[in-house]
This record gives structure tokens, C-alpha cells and sequence, in this order.
């Protein structure tokens, strides 16, 4: 037989889990939008840096050379922030399943092993 006890113990867990996965939802959420913020900060820096260089070229040749370096260091800065960032999101899918692990092993004894 089931007691009111044992229900309330259940709902209280529940809740606590539940909480625990939005505190950890509302951190990594937090830490991306800081990481695009920095590469949206830093991308609108080396552009401003290069636009002033390229102002500054006398010849075509050196143009083309200030261009080739701007876009290879674009390209690598977004490829090393592509993924960071997604190593943040896969993060934060694995924190915020983790609370419930707890629930699943308790109803389901086959996944704790």
C-alpha cells in the first residue's frame, strides 16, 4: 500500500531534481551567450584592426596581403569558437540530465547498472 508519506517523499525529490536541472540549464545558458558575446566582441575588434590597416596600404599587393591574413585568422578564430561553443552546449546537455539519473535508476534498476 502506498503511503501519503512516500508520495510527498517522491514529489519533494521530484521538485528538488527538477530545480537542480534549471540552476544548472540557467549557468551553461549563461556561459554561452558570455563565449558568443567575446566572439562577437573580439570578431568586431580584428575587423576594425584590419579595416584601419588596410587604410594604411600603399600598394595592391599589400592589400591583397592584409586581406589573405585578415581572412585566414577570421576563418581560425571561428572555427576555434564554433567549437567551444559547442563543446558549452554539450556540456550543458550532459549537466542538465544528470539530475535526473537519480529518478530514472530508482524506477528503471536495469539502468543503474
Amino acid at each position: 500500500m502506498v503511503k501519503i508519506e512516500d508520495i510527498q517523499h517522491y514529489g519533494k525529490e521530484h521538485l528538488e531534481t527538477v530545480a537542480a536541472a534549471a540552476n544548472t540549464l540557467q549557468g551553461g545558458f549563461q556561459a554561452i551567450a558570455s563565449a558568443y558575446g567575446e566572439y562577437a566582441k573580439k570578431s568586431f575588434e580584428d575587423g576594425k584592426a584590419f579595416v584601419e590597416q588596410l587604410a594604411g596600404v600603399k600598394s595592391l599587393d599589400k592589400a591583397i596581403e592584409v586581406q589573405t591574413e585578415y581572412a585566414k585568422s577570421a576563418y581560425e578564430t571561428f572555427v576555434a569558437e564554433s567549437q567551444k561553443i559547442a563543446g558549452l552546449y554539450g556540456d550543458l546537455a550532459k549537466q542538465s540530465y544528470k539530475p535526473f539519473e537519480g529518478l530514472v535508476a530508482k524506477f528503471n534498476p536495469a539502468a543503474a547498472r
